[in-house]
C-alpha cells in the first residue's frame, strides 16, 4: 500500500470519528444554543418593558448583554427574527392558560367553564401587560408577522371555540344565519373550522364576544379605566354575565 493510499485511508477514518463525535456532543450543542436563545429573548423582554417593541434593536440587545451584535446574527439573523420568536411565545403562553382553564373545569357546566377560560385569559395579561401590549397593541412599525405565527395566535381562540362547541354538541347541525346583517360581512368556513357545529347567528355573536373580551382587557392593560371603572374585577364579571347571555351558555 503506497503512502498516498494510506493517507487517503487515513483521512476518511479521522472524517468519519469527526462526524461521530459531532453527533454525540449534538444534544450539548443544542442545549448551549437553546439556552443562548432563551437569554437573548430574555433580555430583549426586559427591553420591551421599558422602550417598547418599536426600539427593539438586536444592537441594543447586544449591548445590554455586553456581547457584540455578531454575536447575535447566528441566533436571530434579523430584528424581525427575534420579533417574531418573542411573539410566538406570547401567543402560546397565552394559548397554554386559556387551554388549562378550559382542561382543568372541564368536568364542570359550559358557562363555568368559559368564565373559568376568560378569568384565566384576563390573569395571564395582567401578569405579562408588556407580552400583551407585543401581540394585542400597536402594531409594531416595518414589521410583518410571518404565517408561522397564526397557529400560535389561534391557540386561545380554539380554548374559547371548544367550550362553544362542546355546548352545541347534541344540536342540529348549524342553520343558515337567521340576521341577515352578519350574512355578508363574516368569513363563515373560517369561523366553522374555530367553533364546529354552532348555530351561525351564536358564531357570529362569538365574534362580538371575543372583541368584547380582549376589549375589555387592552382598555385595562393599558390604563383607560383609570377616571371611569372604580372596580375593574367586578366590571369583568358583568360583562361575563353578559356574555353568557348572549352565547346562550
Amino acid at each position: 500500500m503506497d503512502d498516498v493510499e494510506t493517507k487517503s485511508k487515513s483521512s476518511a477514518l479521522f472524517s468519519r470519528i469527526r462526524g461521530i463525535l459531532r453527533i454525540m456532543d449534538s444534544p450539548k450543542r443544542l442545549a448551549t444554543r437553546t439556552a443562548n436563545m432563551e437569554r437573548i429573548k430574555s433580555t430583549a423582554r426586559e427591553l420591551l418593558a421599558v422602550k417598547g417593541a418599536s426600539a427593539l434593536s438586536l444592537r441594543e440587545v447586544a449591548r445590554e448583554m455586553n456581547q457584540t451584535s455578531s454575536a447575535l446574527y447566528r441566533y436571530y439573523p434579523t430584528r424581525d427574527d427575534l420579533l417574531t420568536a418573542l411573539i410566538l411565545d406570547s401567543y402560546n403562553e397565552l394559548g397554554a392558560a386559556a387551554e388549562a382553564a378550559a382542561a382543568s373545569s372541564a368536568n364542570e357546566d359550559v358557562g363555568r367553564r368559559w368564565r373559568s377560560t376568560c378569568d384565566a385569559i384576563r390573569s395571564w395579561a395582567k401578569e405579562h401587560p408588556h407580552e400583551y401590549a407585543l401581540i394585542f397593541g400597536s402594531p409594531v412599525p416595518n414589521y410583518q408577522a410571518p404565517e408561522d405565527t397564526i397557529a400560535a395566535a389561534s391557540r386561545v381562540t380554539l380554548a374559547l371555540g371548544s367550550i362553544l362547541a362542546a355546548r352545541f354538541a347534541d344540536q342540529p347541525p348549524p342553520a343558515a344565519p337567521t340576521d341577515p346583517r352578519y350574512a355578508a360581512v363574516l368569513e363563515w368556513e373560517t369561523l366553522e373550522e374555530f367553533i364546529p357545529n354552532v348555530p351561525r347567528p351564536v358564531a357570529a355573536r362569538a365574534i362580538l364576544a371575543w372583541s368584547d373580551i380582549f376589549g375589555f382587557l387592552s382598555f385595562e392593560i393599558f390604563g383607560h379605566f383609570v377616571g371611569s371603572v372604580k372596580d375593574a374585577d367586578t366590571l369583568f364579571a358583568l360583562l361575563l354575565d353578559d356574555l353568557e347571555e348572549l352565547l346562550s351558555l
